[in-house]
């Protein structure tokens, strides 16, 4: 039999991190726990509040009643958690984390032996024009050749100018570059404001008007100048025929993936097998998990190898995450088979 519990934690950030929602001090997430004769396994449902479909008066209340149903076994579970996708996320790890030869071993690969590592991009939080071009700075030094910058917080043309400069020192061979706008553009502006991004040779620009807006994406996705990636688009999509019907009528460029908020490994596989069924290109981000969810996505990230950057986190964005063997060098994370996890709860 297996026994079941969760756990409230709130992660502080090192710096306020502004997006077009607002600025993020604090990030709630959630532990459970299971137990089995001596083995232990433990998964992380990384809600997103104001973000998440499952961002839900009874959140809290789902969690009880799964840990007092875990022997339901993982099928019946996910299938009653539909609604909830970072629930889903979470018993996904927790039961492969319970089943795996070590807590943290999930998917194990070259990049658990530390042979291989997985290219990311870097991420450019918004923020006054020094802060983000002080950002600009670091992730070049620290050796990423892909940048991704969230725009549509501040003044469009001081993005631009952003843009432009590191265009100037940099040509699209040496640094690709992504944005992200979280849906900040009004659907009548915004392909004005995708043709003129379009000057700097970018690699794809993330929702850039809000999600819901079916037929303006669909639209912009037909008449772009430049690469158009859904992300908040695709949650709180839950059934297979609803995905279909998304991806035909929107047609995007590419998909984005965070397993916390499209349910997991089962409903990222299931997303990425209907892209490529009709050529489109997707690649996973994290969405600011702990460690202990980054490294379950990051896991299962290398065994899809997908040649593109992914938006990947570092971990290193909290004050208090766990320590972990997970590093990021010359733009890419590796996973340091010398170093050990410190969790504790």
């Amino acid at each position: 039999m297996i026994s079941a519990t969760y756990r409230k934690y709130i992660l502080n950030f090192n710096n306020p991190s502004g997006t077009s929602r607002g600025v993020l001090t604090t990030k709630e997430t959630w532990f459970i726990h299971l137990d089995e004769s001596s083995n232990r396994g433990v998964g992380e449902c990384g809600v997103f509040r104001g973000l998440s479909a499952d961002d839900r008066p009874d959140y809290e209340e789902k969690l009880k009643w799964v840990c007092s149903h875990i022997n339901l076994g993982i099928e019946a579970l996910l299938v009653e958690l539909i609604e909830f996708p970072s629930i889903q996320f979470g018993l996904e790890m927790a039961f492969k984390s319970l089943a795996g030869e070590q807590s943290f071993s999930l998917f194990p690969s070259k990049f658990t032996k530390g042979q291989d590592s997985i290219a990311i991009n870097g991420l450019i939080w918004m923020g006054s024009e020094a802060f983000m071009k002080s950002q600009i700075k670091e992730k070049l030094d620290a050796g990423f050749d892909c940048i991704k910058m969230k725009i549509g917080a501040i003044d469009f043309q001081t993005e631009v100018d952003l843009l432009k400069s590191i265009r100037k020192e940099f040509s699209a061979s040496e640094i690709e570059l992504r944005v992200d706008a979280n849906g900040a553009f009004n659907p009548n502006e915004a392909l004005e404001k995708l043709k003129v991004l379009s000057d700097f040779s970018l690699h794809s620009i993330e929702q850039p008007i809000k999600a819901g807006q079916i037929d303006e994406m669909a639209n912009l996705c037909e008449s772009t100048p430049l690469p158009i990636a859904l992300d908040e688009e695709l949650i709180g999509v839950f059934q297979q025929h609803e995905k279909v019907l998304l991806l035909d009528q929107i047609k995007p460029q590419y998909i984005i993936l965070k397993p916390s908020l499209v349910g997991g490994f089962q409903g990222s596989d299931s997303w990425i097998s209907l892209a490529e069924k009709q050529n489109m290109g997707w690649w996973i981000t994290s969405a600011l998990e702990s460690n202990i969810g980054l490294n379950a996505i990051a896991q299962y990230t290398y065994n899809l190898q997908n040649p593109l950057p992914q938006g990947l986190g570092t971990g290193g964005l909290f004050t208090n995450n766990f320590d972990s063997p997970l590093e990021v060098k010359n733009g890419r994370l590796h996973y340091d088979t010398n170093t050990n996890w410190n969790y504790n709860l």
